[in-house]
Order: structure tokens, then C-alpha cells, then sequence
């Protein structure tokens, strides 16, 4: 049998224990239990038998915690991490990778078919990630005064005097902290760093944060390690204690060498979101330096990565990914390319090497600032960078202004592109579009809408986030004759 730490005890204290089998695994990696009513259930794999209590009760299904796997699925792995089902992050570390791998192909397939009525002539293979743990380059972490005990620790009959703690939010409670001792995502330092801090601050009796009350000292680290080796960590107080941050900031430096630019924050109000705050350098150049290899192979791209920057989370796969983008984008040396939401210019850098130009457009204007930074660092002449609302900057103005584009690539976030800008893409008729994105529904929609004048040619999805349910899909669209 596989015990689960139950999450709400106030909520699910009455619920009685069911039992079900799992048919399926919804767009969230939850396990679908189908009855009176369907039940999704986190933890679980199609084909086991479950026992279960039901936590939140909504119109069309409810939520549950797993009590026992009464039969496990052939699937089913032991979990690396000792945080497993109590975080709620890698929630498919029960699930060996091939079996991830097939679970989020077909699941691209069948939005795809089921959503935008596509078929594409070709579905290559799914690319896996290099890496299947220690993958990404940032983590934050949280401070908390009143750490989360697992129902195994309540059930110990142990008192647990010390309640501070740094970890990850527990899923759907914003006041909750999971305490980490090892995280299995991202590179060391990493663990050692935040529980260097956690231990020092304890050891001096220092006050943790209360999201409640919005009292306490230490509330958040950040940790950004770049391929490069270099190291990047922002610490965020609620308030100033100038001693006591002096002696943490230089006692942190002294005991990890490797740490490359280290920050602190002093942020008084309600959100812990450090993008609108002063950010202030203790020491090193206030940046870190991501490197990725050019598409021909000669020499490398570097990005700056500050406290603020935004830069693909997986670095080595974003460069796999980029890669299956440039192929299907059959870029010539004589042809202009647009990069709609193009962030902080990556994608764009990318395909500047095979273009004549390239032209970016993203909504955020610091990204837009550091996109051109990065084409000036890299010396890339031949790319341009516009911020503002792609429904309001991408028209027809804009493309009088700079030419219709040969290729067109989009990489838009969650919830796909405005209709707006849609229609300006049938009515341009652009040769070639190529669409990537992190939510293979909404493309699927968008796909859906552009074969009025397209046929979808390739489709390959890509695994940015092993362990995990999400998944990036490219889509090649060739102009109809």
C-alpha cells in the first residue's frame, strides 16, 4: 500500500474513506475516478484501485486526497523525493519517465484532434529532457513561522516545538509552507544555501514570516544557478534589521564562494513579488550569465540574467527546444522573421543567425529592455525589439512599417493568441508560422482557427518539466497554395 499525507484535516475529517479505480489522468496529472460524480485525486496512475476521502466538493467534479493504493499500477516507481505527495510539486515522481513521456504525447495528440480538429501531416517523437532532476536554473523558496506537519508527524504523537521553516507552498493554501530539506530540482548549492539561511536564522532566534499577520523578518530566497556555474541569490526581509542582515549577508558570502552576485531585498508590503521593489546588490555584478550554443554550432549566445529577468527554466532542453523551432522554421539568409512574445529576446537571438532580420515584440517592456542588452552583449545587428500590447502593436501599421514577415513565430503564454491577432495572421498570409507553446488546448484552439488558410505540417512536443504534467508543444503551419 502507498499512505498519503492528508491535506485539510478540517475539511475531510467527516468525509468517509471510498473506493474507486482510476480511469484516467485529467490535464492537471490528477487521477479521474468516474462515479455519481467524478472525483480527481492527485498521487494516483490509470489502473489502480484507490481508497480515497473527499476533500472540496465543486458543481461538476470534487477534489480528494489519496488515503491507500490498494493496487498499484505496473507504472508505478518509487518516488526520489522524501517530500513526495506533501509538496505539490513533481507530482508525477511515481510515474516512470517513459510513462510520463506517453501520457503528455497523447495528451498534445488528442487536444489537437479533439480541440482544434487538426491532424498534422507529420508527429515527430517527443523529445525528452537530458535531465530528468536537477534541471532547473530557479527555485524561491519561502520563510514561514508556523511550518506545515505532515499527517505523519501529527499522527507521531511528537510535539514539534520548532515551527520555522523554508520550503514550498502546500497547493491551495497561500499561508502554508512545506519545510524542504532536499529538493531535487535544481543544482547545489542550492539545498545547502536555503538551509544554511533556515539554520542560521533559527540558531539566532530571528522571527520568520507569518503571511497571516504579515509579521516576522525573513520572508523569501530566491537561488538562480546558471549552466555557467555561476550563482545568483536574492534574499527578501519584511522589514530592515541592518545587523543582523549584515552578519547573514556576509557570513553567506564567506561560506559559499560560489555564489556570484548575492541581493537582498527589503519588501514591507502585502505580496512577496519583488518586480516592482528596489533591489540592492551586496556584492558581485547584480547579474548571472546563461550560455547557450549558436543553431550552427559556432560559438555560444550569452544572456544577463538579473534578480528580474525571465529565461527558460530548463536551460539545456530550452536549447533542444529553440532547436526544433529553427528546423521548422527553414529560416533563408535573405528572410525577415517576426517572434511574437518574444520575452526577453531568446528565441529571436536564436534565428538572427540563419535570418536577413527579426523583428520582436513582447508586452513586458523590461523584458524588451533586456532583449536588447543581450542583442548588444552577443553583437547581433540584425534584430529589432518593440514593447507593447501585440493585439495594439502587431497591425497593419506595424507591418507597413517593417515589411510582412517570410516566417512568423509565436510562443504565446498560457492562453494562447488574441483573436486579434489571429485575424491579422490570415489576412497577412505569412508562408511559413511556427507555434510554440506551453498549453497544447489553447494552441490546439488557435490551430483550429488558422487552417481556414493553413495546413499543419509538424507537430513535436517537447518535455521541459520532467517529474511534472506540463508540457511545450511546436507546430509548423505552411501557407495553403
Amino acid at each position: 500500500t502507498v499512505a498519503h499525507a492528508a491535506m485539510s484535516r478540517s475539511r475531510i475529517e467527516a468525509a468517509p474513506i471510498e473506493e474507486g479505480v482510476v480511469a484516467a489522468l485529467n490535464h492537471d496529472g490528477e487521477g479521474v475516478v468516474r462515479g455519481t460524480k467524478t472525483v480527481f485525486v492527485p498521487g494516483v496512475l490509470p489502473g489502480e484501485t484507490i481508497r480515497f476521502q473527499r476533500q472540496r466538493r465543486h458543481r461538476q467534479h470534487d477534489e480528494a486526497v489519496l488515503v491507500e493504493v490498494v493496487t498499484p499500477s505496473a507504472d508505478r516507481v518509487e518516488p526520489k523525493c522524501a517530500h513526495f505527495g506533501v509538496c505539490g510539486g513533481c507530482k508525477w515522481q511515481n510515474l516512470s519517465y517513459e510513462k510520463q513521456l506517453g501520457y503528455k504525447e497523447k495528451e498534445v495528440r488528442e487536444n489537437l484532434r479533439k480541440i482544434g480538429h487538426v491532424v498534422p501531416e507529420e508527429f515527430h517523437p517527443i523529445l525528452g529532457s537530458g535531465k530528468e532532476y536537477r534541471y532547473r536554473n530557479k527555485l524561491e523558496f519561502s520563510f514561514t513561522d508556523n511550518k506545515w506537519l505532515t499527517q505523519e508527524q501529527l499522527d507521531s504523537g511528537i510535539d514539534f516545538p520548532e515551527r520555522r521553516g523554508a520550503g514550498f507552498h502546500i497547493p491551495g493554501f497561500w499561508d502554508k509552507v512545506l519545510d524542504i530539506d532536499e529538493c531535487l530540482l535544481q543544482p547545489e548549492p542550492s539545498n545547502a544555501l536555503r538551509n544554511f539561511v533556515r539554520d542560521w536564522a533559527i540558531e539566532r532566534d530571528m522571527p520568520f514570516f507569518n503571511a497571516r499577520s504579515q509579521e516576522g523578518w525573513l520572508r523569501t530566497l530566491m537561488i538562480r544557478v546558471a549552466s555557467t556555474g555561476e550563482v545568483l541569490v536574492v534574499i527578501q526581509f519584511k522589514e530592515e534589521h541592518a545587523e543582523a542582515r549584515e552578519e547573514l549577508l556576509k557570513e553567506l558570502a564567506g561560506k559559499f564562494p560560489e555564489i556570484t552576485t548575492l541581493q537582498y531585498v527589503i519588501n514591507t508590503k502585502q505580496n512577496d513579488t519583488i518586480y516592482d521593489q528596489d533591489i540592492i546588490t551586496y556584492s558581485g555584478p547584480g547579474f548571472i550569465e546563461e550560455a547557450m550554443p549558436k543553431y550552427s554550432g559556432e560559438g555560444e549566445l550569452r544572456f544577463k540574467i538579473g534578480p528580474k529577468s525571465f529565461y527558460q527554466t530548463n536551460p539545456e532542453q530550452a536549447y533542444e527546444l529553440y532547436k526544433v523551432a529553427m528546423d521548422m522554421a527553414e529560416i533563408k539568409k535573405d528572410e525577415l522573421v517576426f517572434d511574437l512574445y518574444t520575452g526577453t529576446g531568446t528565441i529571436a537571438l536564436f534565428m538572427a543567425e540563419q535570418a536577413r532580420e527579426v523583428v520582436g515584440i513582447e508586452l513586458i517592456p523590461e523584458a524588451i529592455e533586456d532583449a536588447k542588452l543581450n542583442a548588444q552583449n552577443n553583437g547581433v545587428t540584425n534584430a529589432t525589439f518593440y514593447a507593447g500590447d501585440m493585439k495594439e502593436v502587431f497591425n497593419a501599421e506595424f507591418i507597413a512599417k517593417h515589411g510582412k514577415p517570410d516566417v512568423l513565430v509565436t510562443d504565446p503564454p498560457r492562453d494562447g493568441m488574441h483573436g486579434d491577432v489571429i485575424a491579422l495572421l490570415l489576412e497577412l498570409e505569412i508562408p511559413r508560422i511556427v507555434y510554440v507553446s506551453c498549453n497544447s488546448a489553447t494552441q490546439a484552439r488557435d490551430l483550429g482557427l488558422l487552417t481556414e488558410k493553413y495546413e499543419v505540417k509538424q507537430s513535436r512536443a517537447v518535455d521541459m518539466f520532467p517529474q511534472t504534467h506540463h508540457i511545450e508543444n511546436v507546430v509548423q503551419l505552411v501557407l495553403k497554395a
